[in-house]
């Protein structure tokens, strides 16, 4: 894209990708447009006549572009306008004329981007800065009441709030101040632990006297079943069976072992 043929839209910028430059004229007559249009034209390489683009007010350029400088000269007899070269430098920013010498000769003398970028020129990879503008606070002033007149409630919801609360406490309503404050008092600040009232009792409950809840729930609740005693099943088991498997004895005779060694021998 040239320098002398944008996109239609004013909304988009101009970007100058390569061109060779042309009349002064025409491309001074370019660059009031872009000015009245306060359009953004963004330069990659850019020469001559169309270095005019550094007069505008919102014109940058990326780290790797290059410019062209070089002095007028006329396009039928080739010789060098000075009075048109100046004019053409007058219109580059002072810290570029004094980077050029403060002249333009007829050979090119070029400047990267980067070297534009550091003599002030907006560097295209970086957004334009914005001014925002904030409300400026007004200062609170603390008012004393004059001697002798009525005094004055603070009726701001704060106070309206430790007031409702002091109330419900049983600490009654704050005295009136004379003053207004300055600020807004703060809750904590009005109220503390110290004046707070202890809590109520805890109703008695039923059984309180014979363990409390826990013995109630305690007497309540079903006793568990029992686990039967199998060790005691066992050993009835055990004599049942040694008292059906040992011998007869006769009658009126005795046996020599005890019991249990005799039912321990038959159930082994």
């Amino acid at each position: 894209m040239s320098y002398l043929h944008p996109p239609p839209s004013p909304n988009i910028p101009v970007v100058v990708h390569k061109d060779f430059g042309g009349l002064v004229s025409e491309y001074k007559a370019m660059t009031e447009v872009y000015r009245r249009q306060n359009r953004e034209v963004r330069l990659h390489e850019c020469r001559s006549a169309c270095t005019l683009a550094l007069s505008l007010p919102n014109v940058c350029v990326y780290p790797q572009s290059v410019l062209r400088f070089h002095s007028a000269y006329h396009r039928d007899t080739k010789q060098v306008d000075p009075q048109i070269s100046a004019e053409l430098l007058s219109h580059y920013p002072p810290a570029v004329r004094e980077r050029l010498g403060n002249h333009l000769t007829r050979h090119y003398r070029s400047l990267s981007g980067q070297e534009l970028i550091d003599l002030g020129v907006r560097d295209c990879t970086r957004p334009p800065e914005t001014m925002v503008a904030r409300a400026r606070q007004t200062p609170v002033t603390t008012v004393a009441a004059a001697p002798g007149a009525p005094e004055q409630t603070d009726l701001s919801p704060a106070a309206s709030l430790v007031g409702g609360v002091r109330s419900m406490l049983g600490l009654g309503s704050p005295q009136p101040s004379a003053v207004m404050p300055a600020q807004r008092p703060a809750l904590v600040a009005s109220l503390s632990i110290a004046d707070a009232p202890p809590p109520p009792p805890r109703p008695r409950a039923v059984g309180d006297d014979e363990g409390g809840r826990d013995g109630v729930l305690a007497r309540l609740a079903p006793e568990p079943p029992r686990r039967p005693d199998r060790t005691a099943a066992r050993e009835a088991a055990r004599e049942d069976v040694a008292s059906a498997r040992l011998p007869r004895l006769m009658l009126g005779a005795q046996p020599i072992l005890p019991t249990h060694f005799t039912a321990y021998a038959v159930l082994r």
